[in-house]
């Protein structure tokens, strides 16, 4: 079936075209309790899914929705939801009322904010956020306790707020292609962290961070920095001067200040696929 007419379908909510859209019978619980409505061009939400109320995956990427019916709060046994590569403005408020969510997939959409009630996803543990509009990191982030993957990078963040260090159970943070000009420090009072990624901002300086007793990597690639992060003997780093571990209070020596920055992609991707 051709996009134009897959995306005129989406239109309709008639059972009949709901199944021409999606290739098959949804109006049975799958087996495996999981929903795989990615890229099928939908603009509105197909309500039967609100049936399958023991559901516990549920994956809407890559489509043309917006909003989301109030009704999807039905989903109440949902721990994974993806709303990735859609077109929302903003979280509807209906998915806060997820109790049982524990991964939320957000990224490529036009979020610049999250509402208050997201404090209510009590085991939320990850949460994608790249690639959308978001100036200032939302800070009913810090109220999500159980959270320990945060992903935001491809925004325009400058800093971070002083309340992430709330986040105890916080062990990765992925804040890449970012506005940052200064190493945020409340990291450096977040001894939970294993892996800090800050690529590909505008960083000129960093601090020491190893007195960070469970750091694992630090990738910190493609930023103007003068220096390289202070990191314990078994800490990865990806970025200029990473191979360089001076004695206490050394200076770089000179030629190591003309190095080219970073490493190879290869290597980072290696590095990031873990």
């Amino acid at each position: 079936m051709g996009n134009a007419v897959m995306s005129v379908v989406a239109f309709f909510p008639s059972k009949s075209c709901q199944k021409l859209l999606l290739g098959g019978d949804i109006e049975e619980m799958p087996p495996d309790k999981m929903l795989d409505l990615s890229g099928k061009h939908l603009r509105k939400f197909p309500l039967q899914v609100c049936a399958f109320s023991q559901l516990l995956k549920l994956y809407l990427s890559n489509n043309n929705l917006s909003s989301l019916p109030a009704e999807i709060h039905l989903l109440g046994s949902l721990q994974i939801l993806a709303l990735d590569f859609n077109s929302f403005r903003e979280l509807p408020r209906s998915v806060c009322r997820l109790r049982q969510l524990a991964i939320l997939y957000l990224g490529n959409n036009s979020l610049c904010e999250l509402p208050p009630e997201l404090s209510s996803l009590a085991q939320l543990h990850t949460l994608w956020l790249e690639s959308n509009c978001f100036e200032q990191l939302p800070t009913v982030l810090c109220q999500l306790r159980q959270l320990r993957v945060l992903h935001a990078g491809c925004n325009q963040l400058d800093s971070l707020p002083g309340q992430l260090e709330q986040l105890r159970q916080l062990h990765s943070i992925w804040i890449p292609d970012n506005l940052l000009s200064d190493f945020p420090q409340v990291l450096l009072h977040m001894p939970s962290l294993e892996i800090i990624d800050v690529d590909r901002n505008q960083i000129r300086s960093f601090p020491s961070l190893a007195h960070l007793p469970n750091l694992k990597l630090v990738i910190y690639d493609r930023n103007p920095c003068r220096n390289a992060p202070g990191v314990g003997e078994e800490v990865r780093r990806v970025g200029r001067w990473a191979d360089y571990r001076p004695e206490p209070s050394a200076k770089p020596p000179a030629d190591r200040m003309t190095e080219p920055v970073g490493e190879s992609e290869t290597a980072k991707s290696e590095l990031t696929q873990h």
